[in-house]
């Protein structure tokens, strides 16, 4: 008996740790695009129609389709777009779709764990829409997904099989985006491009007048400048030879790592005040 019981566990195992590996009846597939600059992907995996009647039967009409196979169709988008005058917040989404004869419906599901719904739960509808389908003059085996008419602000997304396309075009906002870079470009530096060449200036051992202008003007332009940044300014106004100022900016930086609690930045601070004579 324990000899078959033996024979059965070694079966088991060499079926358990089987090399044999065999296609996915709906392979697997990503699509990534980027639209002016906004980048967009596509998680989907595609079925093939395998001599069947897809629309009306396969997936009837009236019914919530996953808008592939498998796991749940994904869209990840990096920022906002606009769908049908209606704005689609940067993230991750299920794209469901209910078939139609003359209209269908597409709905971007911020649930997207890949769940098999039969109806939708309002609370999680980011976006949906009516898109009109279009008649193919050929035929798609496979499932496809399509971003094309790629302009600098906006594109299409195109739900490709059997003979039927399903367009959904999108907007990005490319305009808002350029115009505002372009605004900030010429506004001049920022507190933090200040700060940060002051900071390396000190580090580097370079010009310490240069390092102490630009960190006046970093901490001018900082409605509240934070602990971190104070001792920062405390170490080039010390090593520009005006003590004075470090002293203030020290005991500013001290009374903030006291308040957030931070040990580091309190001793730091500590031992500075001490080696300047204020405490």
């Amino acid at each position: 008996m324990k000899k078959i019981l033996f024979i059965c566990f070694l079966a088991l195992g060499s079926f358990a740790q089987s090399q044999i590996q065999t296609p996915a009846a709906s392979p697997h597939a990503t699509l990534s695009q980027t639209v002016g600059l906004t980048e967009v992907s596509i998680d989907y995996s595609r079925p093939n129609m395998r001599g069947r009647e897809i629309f009306g039967k396969l997936l009837p009409y009236g019914t919530i389709w996953r808008t592939g196979a498998n796991a749940t169709t994904k869209l990840t988008i990096d920022k906002t777009i606009k769908i049908a005058g209606k704005e689609l917040a940067a993230g991750t989404y299920s794209i469901y779709s209910i078939p139609g004869e003359d209209m269908w419906e597409v709905v971007f599901y911020t649930d997207h764990s890949n769940p098999l719904i039969t109806e939708f739960d309002d609370s999680k509808v980011a976006l949906r829409t009516m898109v009109e389908p279009v008649n193919m003059p050929m035929t798609m085996e496979t499932f496809t997904i399509v971003i094309d008419e790629v302009m600098a602000d906006s594109a299409v997304l195109n739900f490709l099989w059997a003979d039927t396309v399903i367009p959904v075009k999108f907007e990005v906002m490319t305009d808002a985006e350029v115009m505002n870079s372009i605004d900030t470009a010429l506004s001049g530096p920022s507190a933090g491009d200040y700060y940060n060449a002051a900071v390396y200036y000190l580090n580097s051992g370079k010009d310490i007048s240069k390092s102490k202008e630009w960190m006046n003007k970093a901490m001018s332009m900082t409605e509240t400048p934070r602990f971190w940044q104070l001792r920062q300014q405390s170490l080039i106004l010390a090593k520009a030879g005006d003590k004075k100022a470090a002293v203030e900016a020290a005991k500013a930086s001290l009374a903030g790592a006291k308040e957030a609690g931070n040990a580091d930045y309190i001793k730091m601070n500590t031992d500075s005040l001490k080696e300047w004579g204020a405490l």
